[in-house]
């Protein structure tokens, strides 16, 4: 397997449901990195609460970020490229202000939401930067809008299909996000491949959610988590172990490290 970069997702991928790094999987991405393989993350977060994991892995790569819609430089954080979404906000908010779902807005300059949960918490706790807005968004004075996602409680297909004809819509069984139109994890993949000039033939891409489904069939190898959903156990090409199994360092040191070579696909 002629591999010579590789995207992982971070949530259900590379993180335990503690949020933290299992110890087998920093060593299996130190060995990737020591044998020259480029190792990225990309993700739905946003910059600031993926910056601390990247920099606890070592890596010197840019991040992808937001489901594709910012990729960071890894030395300053600088926004290397960001894709805003316009949508009818008037109509947004009727589709979303009146019912009892949360609503997060990531922006260039933060993050705006209708109510604090333990998630945004997280967020702050780790980021260290507290939301610019929580309230009734209608009264938010925001802009350069890169994703919005809305927390139902359940799947919402037939809001969020809505949204469709403006923009990229990415359905979760919590809720739904929208990102602008031909934003994905793999939309930035290929920018960044396009710079280092690698072949997507020569790309392994990690996840477990419906917002990698398009990185895992476009890859040259797509990995799905033994945590995935079907249907995102459908668009890969291998089926590794749980994240809370070390599921990604079992693929890596079963198909990617060098003494493993002799494997062909």
């Amino acid at each position: 397997m002629n591999v010579r970069a590789v995207f992982i997702d971070m949530d259900g991928t590379l993180l335990t449901a503690s949020n933290s790094i299992s110890r087998r999987n920093k060593e299996a991405i130190y060995r990737l990195m020591n044998q020259g393989v480029k190792v990225f993350l990309a993700t739905g977060r946003h910059y600031e609460v993926t910056a601390p994991y990247h920099k606890e892995i070592g890596l010197q790569t840019p991040m992808i970020c937001l489901n594709g819609a910012a990729i960071h430089d890894a030395e300053t954080g600088r926004a290397m490229q960001m894709k805003t979404v316009r949508l009818n906000e008037e109509r947004f908010h009727y589709l979303t202000a009146e019912n009892s779902y949360n609503v997060m807005i990531h922006t260039v300059n933060g993050l705006y939401c209708k109510e604090t949960n333990e998630e945004i918490d997280y967020w702050t706790k780790v980021g260290k930067i507290p939301p610019r807005y929580i309230g009734d968004l209608r009264q938010a004075n925001y802009q350069d809008v890169l994703k919005y996602s809305v927390r139902t409680g359940s799947p919402s297909p037939k809001i969020s299909a809505l949204f469709k004809n403006e923009a990229e819509v990415i359905d979760w069984n919590d809720g739904f996000e929208i990102v602008a139109p031909n934003v994905s994890k793999w939309s930035a993949i290929k920018s960044l491949l396009r710079t280092l000039r690698i072949s997507p033939n020569e790309v392994v891409t990690i996840g477990d959610g419906p917002n990698d489904i398009e990185m895992l069939r476009q890859a040259g190898t797509g990995v799905a988590m033994g945590n995935a959903s079907e249907e995102v156990k459908a668009a890969s090409d291998f089926v590794t172990g749980h994240h809370e199994n070390d599921g990604l360092a079992e693929f890596i040191e079963c198909y990617l490290h060098k003494s493993y070579e002799s494997y062909v696909i």
